[in-house]
This record gives structure tokens, sequence and C-alpha cells, in this order.
């Protein structure tokens, strides 16, 4: 699921209807982006315990795109929902990958995440700084690619489910116009199918520091 997949979701999420009261916001995110060692189910058995890389800034690069829709017409204008969509991204490394005996196992088109979340921004009164934690939950697409001498996988699948939390700090420098940072957690159950009709199961902690921007109207 690439960028240009995802702007269509948010913009449908962006055309809920609302009084000109709410507050809507498009979010734009990039940053650091990384994953601790998991273990690696073949048929139910484990193969590996498998240490990952995140390489964040390597094309294709991990980024997220993001729809919040802030309740200020229900009166409760500190709580919101957002749709956000990440595009994650997963190397095994090279321990891992002499321990298999697999020249290729990754998912790196995308451990593409969609999730549903709820937001609650700290009040601050007149202040220009807005804190905010969220959590939600959501699906995974990964693109898994995956080859070893029994035959190749490179291919788009429905992975499983996924859990998302979040804390950050957003700073408005215009009407319209916020920036932010963040740390932002997703944990995906991923259960796919790969060569020889094997199955293939992993569950992959993602850790990332982002940097982004917002429009609101």
């Amino acid at each position: 699921m690439r960028l240009s997949y995802a702007l269509p979701i948010v913009a449908l999420f962006a055309g809920i209807p609302a009084t000109a009261s709410a507050e809507m916001a498009l979010s734009l995110y990039s940053g650091y982006q990384s994953a601790p060692h998991s273990d690696v189910d073949v048929n139910g058995t484990k193969v590996v315990h498998a240490g990952w890389e995140g390489k964040s800034f390597e094309a294709p690069p991990y980024f997220g795109v993001r729809g919040t829709w802030w309740l200020d017409q229900f009166g409760m204008p500190d709580l919101g929902i957002a749709l956000d969509y990440a595009h994650n991204k997963v190397y095994s490394d090279d321990d891992t990958r002499a321990q298999t005996g697999w020249s290729h196992f990754e998912f790196t088109d995308g451990l593409n995440i969609l999730t549903l979340n709820a937001l609650y921004r700290f009040p601050l009164g007149e202040s220009r700084w807005k804190p905010y934690v969220g959590v939600g939950a959501g699906i995974n697409v990964p693109h898994v690619e995956v080859t070893r001498p029994s035959g190749r996988t490179y291919e788009y699948q429905f992975g499983g489910a996924s859990l998302q939390a979040q804390a950050g700090v957003a700073y408005e420098i215009a009407k319209h116009w916020d920036l932010f940072v963040e740390y932002k957690a997703n944990y995906s159950w991923i259960d796919v199918d790969i060569d020889s009709g094997d199955s293939l199961q992993t569950n992959i902690l993602t850790n990332a520091i982002n940097l982004g921007v917002s429009f609101k109207f």
C-alpha cells in the first residue's frame, strides 16, 4: 500500500460531515523507525529468532499519513479520532539469513499498517504547545519478500491485526499549521503464505520517532 493508495483513504476520512466548529487535520510524517528481534515460525515451528533493521531513510523510505477529526462540535475539543497509515519497513540482518539459509527475507515495500485511533490532547489554555497521546487498532498488509532454496515469494498479503500507541507534542506555527514530534509503536501479528504451500508467522514491534507537519481546516 503506497502513498498513492493511502491519500484517498485519508481524504475520505477528512470528508466526514462536521459543523463549522469542527477541527480537522491532515498530517504527514517520517523519522527513524526500528524493530527488536522476534521469533519466526514456519508451519508453526520456530526457524529463527530474527534480527530486524529498519533502514528508515533508504528507498522506499519510512513515512506515514494521518487524518484527524477533533470532536469540537460534541463539546469534547481535546478528544479526537484519527485514521493513520504508516509505511513501516523491516529487513532481516545477516545473522538471521545465515541461520535460515535464506538469501532474502524482509517486509520492505511496506509493513503497511492502517489503524483507527483515539487521541487525547492535554488542555494548556492559549499555549501553542499541544501534548497528546493516542491508542488504536487496525490491520497490517506486508509486502512479503522471501527467497530460499525451495522458492521465492514477492507479493502483498493481508498479515493480520495491529495495535498502536503514541505520545507526542505539537506546536502551532500558524493558524492552519502545526509541527509535531512523537513516539509511535505498532505491534503486528503477521501470518502469511510463502512458497511450497508453507505459512510464515511472526509478531513484529516497530518503534518510531516521528517528525511531521499538520494542516488544519
